[in-house]
């Protein structure tokens, strides 16, 4: 009889916490992530999890709701356009916040329902409103995450009540003031990741007294003045403070910190010593600040240092000849600073497994281009910043990048104006003119240089200038036989030269304005550009230079053959050989990237707009930074999904980035041989830098840092996972 009496009771509750959810879900104006639950006749708490929602339960009450929403993209546009101002105004924003009958105060209040709520993530929905203090009442909260939507304002002070809290994550908010000194109060605060707002005032004090704290980051914010001593907290492992405006000496760190983040900001004075003392640290980048004198030798030979990133200070003095790097030091950039002397021979050696730039110094060093003049006060010659510019839009006609169908962005430097849009790409992905505005080439026929897949190359021969004739005769005067492609940048041919070497040689046809001899001086400075991933130039002739009439020039360059084939064919199922695996294709991936960072690092840095009035402006239009990060974008997504993506171009890469975000899409879009042999956590990076590398708007694209550092991040997932893989098949 007492039995019967208590089952209407349970039912309530059941159905109690059934009627909050489909509250949320009209709260949040019934997103699509949701609607599941509209034709699902059972227990919302047995839904099956996917990648956009998660409920779980306990008893008859909820204590896990996950949902992610569809405007993550929208909302990261939207931030960039209102990048000066502090808030919303207090407004909707028309397809990118909930409309404006959401009421984010009623929204918490049917929140704060869920009673037994332990872990909420709400993120990507259109969330707009400052944060309302009753949030606190939701004192079970273990984790909480907003992150990538539209709240602004303070944060509620009645948060310091929710000690239960491990993870608060609000990045990609609006929120406008001061950090609160009050976080100490949330003293089993694990994870704080407050990123990518409008933050303002000074790193909160209160923090250092969170022995728990794992994570910082407070990256793209505006938060101003002194870095206080970190070395209290000893539980630290990441530090982000990028793109601040913090401007101190840099404080100690704690002795377990393995990735510290704080370039783009205005540190000053000597790096530290004591960060020669890090063991753990892996990777530090201290770019784009004000440090000044010599690095500590000790940070280069840290036991498990991998990236080291120092580049763009006023670093000054030389390193020491006998300056040892550590085993695991696959990436350094000491590049734009003053440094001065040899380069150290760990830094100097060219290997796959080591990246190295440091151009834009003043090092007795030939393969990447160093500053000269009153900046070094060597009183040598410079060259101007016109001539520089002028030479970088032939780069993308030099240099073949490593395996791939090509990286580097063409615009026109030097070619006639008129050509066919629509011509053929050899081995390339699609020309995107039409979207970008410009035309673009992604070259084809590069070498394998991975450790997996590498096959010898021949010795490269001099730089030097060749005769027309000459070329005419080792092409058996530019006969079919010898040619192997060609593009919107002219045609290309396989030649034997009379030392037995192969070359390509690529024919393209000059403005007549161009001057010959300032063509010859930025031909040299290229032929100086060397780097284990990019195919050298030997040289040139120019056909018709030296006449006065009106035909148009020819350029003709010279430059290194490489017999390997090109990465598509590799990936294709029809390939002749097994596609390669998804570690072959990173470490690939990585080499291409390291290229084109180079590249980027040794002399676009330099550039500035034409001063030579005699030249036309729009013959040596600046190639954009990230219009590479573009480029290179599709070449990861190719790598993804396989050779579809060049043939189907930009609109399938529009249409199916959503297929990224579950494992259901992953398994319609993804290349099956990148799903049968790739850890999902490496993919997942893989994946994410792919899509920012693709983004529409410009300035959301990563840096070629970013990408080189994502990639190597996925690698070291990926090792690591058949590392252990390969422990458990043994034991």
């Amino acid at each position: 009889m007492f039995m019967f009496m208590f089952i209407p009771i349970t039912h309530e509750l059941q159905e109690a916490q059934t009627q909050v959810l489909f509250q949320i879900r009209k709260h949040l104006e019934y997103p699509t992530s949701l609607q599941i639950w509209r034709n699902y006749n059972y227990d919302l708490c047995s839904l099956p999890s996917s990648s956009h929602t998660s409920i779980k339960c306990e008893g008859n009450s909820v204590t896990e709701l996950k949902i992610i929403g569809d405007k993550a993209y929208n909302v990261r546009v939207d931030k960039n356009k209102h990048k000066n101002k502090n808030n919303l105004n207090g407004f909707a924003v028309s397809n990118l916040t909930l409309s404006p009958n959401f009421s984010v105060d009623s929204f918490v209040t049917t929140l704060t329902r869920l009673t037994s709520l332990r872990v909420l993530s709400l993120v990507s929905l259109g969330i707009w409103g400052p944060l309302p203090n009753k949030i606190h009442r939701l004192s079970h909260l273990q984790v909480l995450d907003l992150s990538s939507n539209f709240l602004f304002g303070s944060f509620p002070p009645r948060m310091v009540t929710m000690v239960n809290l491990h993870t608060l994550s609000l990045d990609g908010n609006y929120f406008n003031a001061t950090i609160p000194n009050w976080f100490n109060s949330l003293s089993n605060l694990n994870v704080l990741t407050l990123k990518n707002n409008h933050l303002i005032g000074s790193f909160p004090s209160s923090l250092c007294k969170i022995k728990s704290l794992n994570v910082i980051s407070l990256s793209q914010n505006e938060l101003s003045g002194e870095l206080p001593d970190l070395s209290a907290l000893t539980s630290l492992h990441v530090l982000d403070l990028r793109e601040n405006h913090l401007d101190s000496k840099l404080p100690l760190m704690p002795k377990t910190v393995v990735t510290v983040l704080l370039s783009k900001n205005s540190f000053s004075g000597e790096i530290p010593s004591e960060l020669g003392e890090l063991k753990r640290l892996q990777h530090l980048d201290l770019s784009s600040n004000y440090l000044s004198k010599i690095p500590p030798n000790a940070l280069f030979s840290l036991p498990n240092i991998s990236y080291l990133n120092l580049a763009s200070n006023v670093l000054s003095g030389s390193l020491p000849n006998k300056l040892r790097c550590g085993n695991k030091l696959g990436f350094v950039d000491i590049s734009n600073n003053k440094l001065n002397g040899a380069l150290p021979s760990c830094l100097a050696g060219t290997s796959d497994r080591r990246v190295v730039t440091y151009g834009g110094n003043c090092l007795s060093a030939d393969f990447q281009p160093q500053r000269r003049g009153s900046y070094c006060n060597s009183g040598l010659k410079k060259f101007s910043a016109w001539e520089i510019a002028a030479a970088v839009g032939i780069i993308s006609v030099v240099v073949l990048v490593i395996l791939a169908s090509g990286v580097l962005l063409y615009r026109q430097c030097y070619l006639k104006e008129t050509y066919d849009e629509h011509e053929e790409l050899p081995k390339a992905v699609q020309d995107s003119s039409t979207t970008t505005g410009v035309s673009t080439e992604f070259l084809a026929s590069a070498r394998f240089i991975s450790r997996v897949v590498k096959i010898g190359t021949q010795a490269t021969p001099f730089y030097r200038q060749f005769s027309t004739e000459e070329l005419k005769e080792v092409t058996k005067n530019f006969d079919l036989s010898t040619y192997i492609g060609e593009g919107s940048i002219g045609k290309l041919y396989k030649a034997k030269l009379d030392n037995g070497s192969y070359a390509v040689i690529r024919s393209v046809a000059l403005l007549k304005k161009c001057s010959i001899q300032n063509l010859k001086i930025r031909l040299d400075l290229l032929s100086k550009l060397q780097h284990p991933n990019l195919v050298s130039l030997l040289g040139y002739s120019i056909d018709g230079g030296g006449q006065d009439d009106s035909s148009i020039p020819k350029l003709y360059l010279v430059y290194e053959y490489v017999p390997n084939g090109d990465y598509r064919s590799r990936l294709s199922e029809f390939s002749p050989e097994k596609p390669l695996k998804w570690s072959d294709r990173l470490a690939i991936l990585i080499g291409v990237a390291k290229a084109v960072h180079h590249l980027h690092t040794s002399v676009i840095p330099e550039i500035e707009k034409p001063e030579a009035k005699e030249e036309n402006p729009y013959s040596c239009e600046r190639t954009k930074l990230d219009d590479d990060v573009y480029n290179f974008g599709f070449i990861l997504f190719e790598s993804l999904v396989g050779p579809i993506a060049s043939e189907k171009g930009e609109a399938f890469f529009l249409n199916e980035k959503a297929s990224f975000d579950s494992h259901d899409g992953r398994r319609k879009i993804v290349d099956p041989m990148v799903l049968t042999t790739c850890n999902q956590e490496s993919l997942s990076i893989a994946i994410s830098i792919t899509t920012k590398c693709i983004s529409p708007e410009s300035s959301l694209r990563p840096s070629f840092e970013d990408v080189l550092w994502n990639l190597q991040y996925a690698a070291q997932v990926q090792a690591t996972a058949e590392a252990e893989q390969r422990s458990d098949s043994t034991s």
